[in-house]
């Protein structure tokens, strides 16, 4: 069964970056391309469990802060070295200004 649940306001994620959102035990990140689109992650690196959200967002591609390990956002694929699992993507929509996640 479908669960969306608010993430944050659109204006809380700028153009190009990535925030943190804590939810039930869980930590996601919520990213906002250069073509103002919005897409969620799990929150941790699947190499050694960092942030994702303290890492640096360019284009689609977010790169872990602890060792450079680099994912597209879009689509979760691991894009080189140390990491090679793959992240799990969420369905997002927009309702009224604020970005929503299933997470069902």
């Amino acid at each position: 069964m479908a669960e969306w649940v608010e993430a944050c306001a659109v204006d809380d994620v700028d153009e190009e970056d990535v925030i943190r959102f804590d939810h039930g035990g869980r930590t996601f990140a919520i990213y906002r391309s250069p073509d103002d689109e919005f897409f969620a992650t799990d929150g941790f690196c699947t190499h050694e469990k960092a942030h994702l959200a303290e890492g640096l967002v360019m284009d689609d591609i977010i790169e872990c802060p602890k060792h450079n390990g680099r994912f597209n956002y879009k689509t979760g694929q691991a894009k080189g070295a140390p990491v090679c699992v793959n992240l799990k993507t969420y369905p997002v929509k927009i309702e009224a200004g604020k970005v929503m996640i299933e997470i069902g």
